[in-house]
């Protein structure tokens, strides 16, 4: 099937600032479902239900998907279970989350892949502007930033907007980071893991300094391995062009940063790779993103050289591949043996750079200083 844009709507009244976050977390690092953008997060009264309720917290995720509309429904309710759903009779009780597909298929504007309720309540309307600000909306067939203005002047006490509530980055996609609520809670049982870990070190998880650390150790290391929640495909994102030019393609000092597998230090450096293309080029940016999605996994040296090259392979079938990195191992540097000067060099050759000793010399005189 044919990859299709969708919006889903998220909503949480019950631990919000955890389970929000949470659920954009669970779509990201879903094998089946890219993240593509995110809207800001809406603070709003709860409609219909019980009195005294808490209010809610709103948000809309635009995502890809080769999932059909019902597989995709599927996928959702496995989120909310894993997070603690309880589904009863009345459909206005407190959540812990709630996801729906407000939109499917945003390309062609499917009516019957649409929730009808759009149209109807500001708490939908807004954040679905947010990330799909022109689709038309089929009830009122206008586009959804005037849905909103129309949504607007007839509630405006509807909501309030909760401008500390963005769901912080989480795979890679988003470079900015809003300061931590005081009660803020990222990945639960990870931060539970770090805080254990700092007591076995002696240390007091709740002495000033350190109160905040097991959810800044969660935000990096997921941060740091989000290479396990992205694929090649992912990174591609058909950026493989035809073009008849045979001659050799270098990108040289490719920064990289990965983590050892074995001591879980940092080791990085640069890397080198070159292809001979035969019909095929990739655009330029993705070389460096192929070493990214695979240093940003538990490593070693040797293998994340070896996957570097082989990506390149399958992705466009070129006459050769050639990679070289040279990388800094804080597990021999801070520890052991304690050799702050020393670096590793690995290298992964294929198809000519392997038979063709000119080749592989060009490519290795090239890469010089």
């Amino acid at each position: 099937m044919t990859s299709v844009r969708a919006v889903v709507a998220i909503g949480s009244n019950i631990e919000p600032r955890h389970n929000v976050p949470e659920a954009v977390r669970a779509l990201e690092r879903h094998t089946g479902i890219e993240v593509l953008d995110c809207s800001r997060v809406y603070e709003t009264r709860p409609v219909g239900g019980p009195d005294g309720q808490p209010d809610y917290h709103n948000m809309a995720v635009l995502v890809e998907t080769a999932l059909g509309a019902e597989a995709l429904h599927g996928e959702l309710h496995a989120i909310e279970e894993k997070l603690g759903r309880t589904r009863g009779a009345d459909r206005f009780a407190p959540r812990t989350i709630d996801l729906d597909i407000a939109i499917y298929d945003c390309e062609h504007g499917v009516p019957d892949g649409t929730d009808p309720l759009i149209s109807q309540h500001l708490y939908l309307a807004r954040p679905i502007a947010d990330v799909v600000p022109d689709w038309v909306e089929p009830v009122t067939g206008l586009p959804m930033r005037d849905v909103v203005l129309r949504l607007a002047h007839e509630e405006p006490d509807v909501e309030r907007t909760s401008t500390q509530l963005v769901p912080l980055q989480t795979a890679g996609r988003y470079a900015v980071e809003l300061e931590a609520l005081p009660d803020e809670v990222y990945a639960p049982r990870y931060e539970a893991l770090v805080r254990q870990q700092l007591v076995e070190m002696g240390e007091d998880p709740e002495r000033e300094g350190l109160k905040r650390t097991p959810l800044r150790v969660a935000k990096a290391m997921d941060f740091l391995t989000s290479g396990y929640a992205t694929t090649l495909e992912d990174v591609i994102n058909e950026a493989v062009f035809e073009e008849p030019f045979e001659e050799m393609v270098l990108v040289k000092d490719v920064e990289f940063y990965s983590l050892c597998e074995h001591h879980l230090l940092p080791f990085f450096g640069r890397a080198h790779v070159g292809y001979l293309p035969n019909g095929r080029i990739i655009g330029l940016s993705k070389i460096a993103r192929i070493v990214d999605l695979y240093a940003r996994r538990l490593q070693v040296q040797e293998r994340l050289a070896n996957q570097v090259a082989d990506a390149l392979m399958d992705v466009l079938q070129p006459h050769g591949v050639a990679v070289v990195m040279e990388g800094s191992h804080f597990c021999m540097m801070m520890r052991g043996v304690q050799k702050q000067n020393s670096s590793m060099v690995t290298s992964a050759m294929r198809g000519t750079f392997t038979e063709n000793a000119s080749t592989r010399s060009e490519f290795l005189e090239l890469i010089k200083d």
